[in-house]
Order: structure tokens, then sequence, then C-alpha cells
């Protein structure tokens, strides 16, 4: 069972179709990519996911479960969890204290015993900014603030993680280290969603990518299948030679 399914997703802003029966499938253990052109609605589709935007028909199931009906906190309670592709962080809290928020947050309707201080920490460690952990973030380069975003999700522990653009800003090294992170967080059974510009990155880390053009999905494959597709590299890779 896939642990994120969207199906049948349609959503219009007066004459204009954001989204068009659009079906998008999670798995665990992998890094599923979502790709296309500015405008394409990939971001619409996070929205609707979130529960930040209702979709005029379809359906988004997690684990099994229906959520189309649910609200965005009770979505996030149920295990998604999500980064923006505009930074939203507490710029003036250390990186710390950005993450430790989403620990005590959760604490609160967890049923686990782990202490939010800890989760905080090993999940500062994990993403590597341990060294900048006291750090006010509004301090920080965009690039690493994005990380300090991507750890404060993480601390809320998802089952299903959306990531919109989380290299953008980055240099390559920090890109590379993202890019290793997303990996073993899949490895380790977290299902991430990825929206991403850097086509090497989505190409290096996902498993399965599906590709959106004008609210519709132009096809979904495997990253070879995806740069092979001659729609693909017409509307979004660039038409090939």
């Amino acid at each position: 069972m896939a642990l994120l399914e969207a199906r049948g997703l349609e959503v219009r802003f007066g004459g204009v179709v954001a989204l068009s029966g659009v079906d998008i499938t999670v798995e665990g253990g992998q890094v599923t990519g979502l790709i296309g052109p500015n405008g394409a609605g990939k971001t619409t589709a996070f929205n609707v996911i979130c529960g930040l935007q209702k979709s005029a028909a379809g359906r988004v199931v997690l684990s099994g479960r229906d959520i189309t009906q649910a609200s965005p906190h009770q979505r996030a309670r149920l295990g998604i969890a999500r980064t923006f592709q505009r930074l939203e962080v507490f710029g003036s809290l250390s990186v710390y204290e950005n993450v430790l928020v989403a620990a005590e947050i959760r604490r609160r309707w967890s049923h686990d015993r782990s202490r939010p201080a800890t989760v905080a920490a090993e999940t500062i460690e994990m993403v590597g900014l341990a060294q900048l952990a006291g750090v006010a973030v509004d301090s920080l380069s965009t690039g690493t603030a994005r990380l300090v975003e991507v750890a404060r999700a993480l601390a809320t522990r998802p089952s299903v993680l959306l990531l919109d653009e989380p290299s953008a800003g980055l240099d390559e090294s920090e890109t590379d280290d993202l890019g290793r992170l997303l990996t073993r967080l899949g490895v380790e059974g977290t299902g991430i969603l990825l929206v991403e510009h850097d086509v090497d990155l989505v190409m290096s880390v996902c498993r399965t990518i599906h590709v959106l053009d004008f609210g519709r999905i132009l096809t979904v494959g495997t990253p070879g299948e995806v740069r092979a597709d001659p729609l693909v590299q017409a509307a979004y890779l660039g038409t090939a030679a």
C-alpha cells in the first residue's frame, strides 16, 4: 500500500485550471519527484495534499485512510509535514529553538515519551547543523535556513514529507549533503515527495518522478524514462537534439 495517494485532483482559480485529474502516489522508503515548468501546479498539489487548498474533485488517502475532509492540523498529526517554496522560519530564534518549537508541538499530541529537547538535538545533528545550533536563523544564508526548515519538519517525525524547492540557495556541497539526507530518510521508511528545479538532484535521489505540465500529469516514470520522454524534453527538460 502506498503511504500517500492523491487521486483525480481538480483545482480552478476562476477560469484558470491549476490541476486537472492529477494522480500522485508516494511510496514509503523512497523519494518521489514532482517536476514541471513554473506554473505547472506543483505547489497547488502540495497545498491540496496538506489541506491548505480545497480540491473541487478527487481525494487524498494517507496510509489507507481517506483524509480528503481533514483539516491541515489533522493531517499534520496523522503524519504529513512540509516545507514551503517561500522560506518560513523564525528568524529571531536560534536553529535549535526553531526545531524545538516543532518538537514541543508534536509532543502535545503524540503518544510517545520522546523528549522535545532530545528530538530537536538529534534532528539538527541529522541534517548537519549541529555546529550552528545556537545561531540565530536570520543571520544564516538562505540555503542554510532552508535546511533549518527541513529539520523543523522532520522534528514532527512525519511518515510523509513534502519538500518544496529545498535546495534553493544551497551551494553544490550543501545540495549533495541534502541528497544524501533524503536518500537516507527514504531508506529508513519516510515517504518523500520532492518538488525541485534542480533536475540533477531529482534524477539522483528519486526512484519515481511525476511530471506536471499545465495542471496535468504529463508522464510518470523512473529517472531514465522521464529523461528519455520526448514530451518531457519538449515541455521541461529542453527539446532533444
